[in-house]
C-alpha cells in the first residue's frame, strides 16, 4: 500500500510517547478525514503495533493494535479511564448528549447500563426476532425487481423500523412518524461527505456551533421529548410497551427516575442505529462477490435446520468490516502499554480495525472467509466488534440477532445478484465505513420449490 501522509520512522526517546508521523496536526487531520483506514494501516506498518497520531490540536491519540495492550485498556478498572464526551469521545457529544450510556463515566455509566440491559435479554429477544422478520418482509415487498438498486438505504430503513418498534412498541402513531421523519433528516445531514470531513478535521466544536446542525438536531430532540412527556402524563397503551416504557419505570439506587434529558440522550443513542445497517450492506456486498459462499448460506437458510454458517457470516463481516473502527479512552493515571509508559491525560485508542486485520491472528485477513468461524470461537481480545468489559455494547446480542434474521428473510424472499462489476470500496459514513456505491444489487422474487 502506498504510504499516506507519513514520513520516516522516528526512534522513540525513553520518556516520549510511541513514534508516529511528524507532520503538522492539520495535515494528519486531513489524512484521517479523507482516508482513515489506509492512514491507520500505513502507520502500523511503519511504526508498529503502538503509534501516536496528532489529529487535532490538543492531546495526542495513541493507537493500539496488539491484543494484550487492547485487553489491558478494555479491562482496566473503570475509575482509571474516561470515556465521556469531554474526554475520549468529543465527536459524539453534540449528537448523543452527555447523559448517553456510551459517554457516561462511572458510576453513572453502570447505573444507566443496568437500566438498559433487561431490554436485551430473555423472552424479549424472541419477540424481537419475530418482529425483525415482519419488518424485513414489509420492506422487501417494496423493493424494485429486476433492476439495480442500492441495498444500504434499504437496510437503513429496516434497521430504523426495527429499533423504533423495539423502543416505542408501536410506530403507527403520528408522534412516532414525526420522530422517524426528523431522524431521517438528521441522518442524511450527518452522512454528507463534506460535513464528515469538516467534523473530523475541526472536531465537535465545529458541530456544536454549526447553525445547520442545530436546525436538524433540534426537531429530533423536540419530538423525542414530546413523546417522553406524553407517556409520563398517561400510562402507555399495551401496544406502546417497549424499551422507553422500561426506562421510564427504572429507578436508581437512590430511588430517582431518569430525567427527561437522560431519556432524550438514551433514546438518541438507541435510534441512531446506523452500524447494523452498514454491517448488513457489507454482508450482501461480500456474498455477491463470492457465489459459492452465497450458495452455501442460502442452502442453510432454506433448509431451516442449522445456523452455523449464518453465524459465521455475521462474525466474519463484523471482523472484516467492524462497524466502529476504534474505541477511545482518556487515561486518568499513567499506564504501561507496548513498552511505553503512557502519561495520564493521553487518549488511548484500541483499534478494532487493525486488530481484526492482523496476519498473525487471521490468515488472509483482508479476505472474506466465513469458514474461519465455523464451530469455533475467537480467542480473547482478537474479535471485538462490540468492545469488551464493562463498556461492551449493551445491544450486541440484539444487533447480531437482527443481522441473522434479516439475512435469512432476504434470502428466503428474493434471489440477489450483484448490481455492479467489481468489489465496492469502503468509504466513511458518520462513524462507520460503508460500500462506496451503497452495495448495488438486483433482486428477483423467489419461486418456492414444489414438493
Amino acid at each position: 500500500m502506498t504510504p499516506l501522509l507519513l514520513d520516516s520512522p522516528v526512534r522513540p526517546r525513553r520518556s516520549s510517547l510511541p513514534p508516529g508521523p511528524r507532520l503538522p496536526s492539520q495535515l494528519q487531520a486531513i489524512g484521517w478525514a479523507k482516508r482513515p483506514l489506509p492512514f491507520m494501516q500505513t502507520s502500523r506498518k511503519r511504526y508498529g503495533d503502538i503509534f501516536t497520531l496528532r489529529i487535532r490540536r490538543g492531546r495526542p491519540w495513541v493507537f493500539l493494535s496488539d491484543p494484550q495492550d487492547i485487553g489491558k485498556v478494555l479491562t482496566i478498572a473503570p475509575e482509571l479511564v474516561r470515556a465521556g464526551a469531554g474526554e475520549a469521545n468529543p465527536l459524539l457529544g453534540p449528537l448523543l448528549g452527555p447523559r448517553s450510556v456510551m459517554l457516561l463515566d462511572e458510576p453513572d455509566h453502570m447505573t444507566h447500563r443496568k437500566f438498559m440491559l433487561p431490554a436485551f435479554h430473555g423472552k424479549r429477544m424472541q419477540a424481537y426476532g419475530e418482529m425483525m422478520v415482519d419488518v424485513a418482509r414489509e420492506e422487501i415487498a417494496r423493493w424494485p425487481m429486476g433492476e439495480p438498486f442500492a441495498i444500504w438505504p434499504r437496510m437503513q430503513s429496516i434497521s430504523m423500523e426495527v429499533v423504533m418498534r423495539a423502543v416505542f412498541g408501536t410506530t403507527s402513531s403520528p408522534q412516532i412518524g414525526r420522530i422517524r421523519s426528523t431522524l431521517r433528516t438528521l441522518t442524511d445531514w450527518l452522512n454528507d461527505p463534506s460535513r464528515l470531513t469538516l467534523l473530523t478535521t475541526f472536531g465537535a466544536g465545529w458541530l456544536s456551533r454549526n447553525a445547520a446542525f442545530g436546525k436538524v438536531i433540534e426537531p429530533v430532540e423536540a419530538a423525542l421529548l414530546d413523546e417522553v412527556r406524553r407517556r409520563r402524563a398517561s400510562p402507555p397503551l399495551p401496544e406502546e410497551q417497549g424499551i422507553l416504557s422500561m426506562l421510564q419505570e427504572a429507578y436508581d439506587e437512590h430511588g430517582s427516575p431518569m430525567t427527561d434529558q437522560e431519556l432524550r440522550d438514551e433514546l438518541i443513542t438507541l435510534v441512531s442505529d446506523g452500524p447494523t445497517a452498514t454491517s448488513l450492506a457489507w454482508v450482501f456486498e461480500r456474498l455477491l462477490r463470492h457465489p459459492d459462499k452465497l450458495d452455501r448460506l442460502r442452502e442453510e437458510v432454506l433448509g431451516g435446520v442449522d445456523q452455523a454458517y449464518t453465524d459465521a457470516v455475521v462474525k466474519e463481516i463484523l471482523r472484516l468490516c467492524p462497524a466502529v473502527a476504534i474505541v477511545m479512552r482518556g487515561l486518568v493515571e499513567p499506564m504501561t502499554l507496548g513498552g511505553y509508559t503512557i502519561p495520564a491525560g493521553t487518549i488511548v485508542a484500541p483499534c478494532i480495525y487493525l486488530l481484526h486485520h492482523r496476519e498473525d491472528l487471521y490468515t488472509h485477513p483482508f479476505a472474506f472467509v466465513p469458514e474461519r468461524f465455523i464451530h469455533t470461537s475467537p480467542e480473547n481480545y482478537t474479535w471485538l466488534p462490540f468492545g469488551s468489559g464493562v463498556r461492551r455494547c449493551v445491544a450486541a446480542n440484539f444487533a447480531q440477532l437482527e443481522m441473522k434474521r434479516i439475512i435469512q428473510t432476504v434470502l428466503t424472499e428474493v434471489d440477489l445478484r450483484a448490481g455492479t462489476a467489481g468489489s465496492e470500496r469502503a468509504t466513511r459514513s458518520s462513524i462507520a465505513f460503508v460500500p462506496d456505491q451503497s452495495a448495488m444489487v438486483i433482486a428477483t422474487r423467489r419461486t418456492p420449490r414444489s414438493g
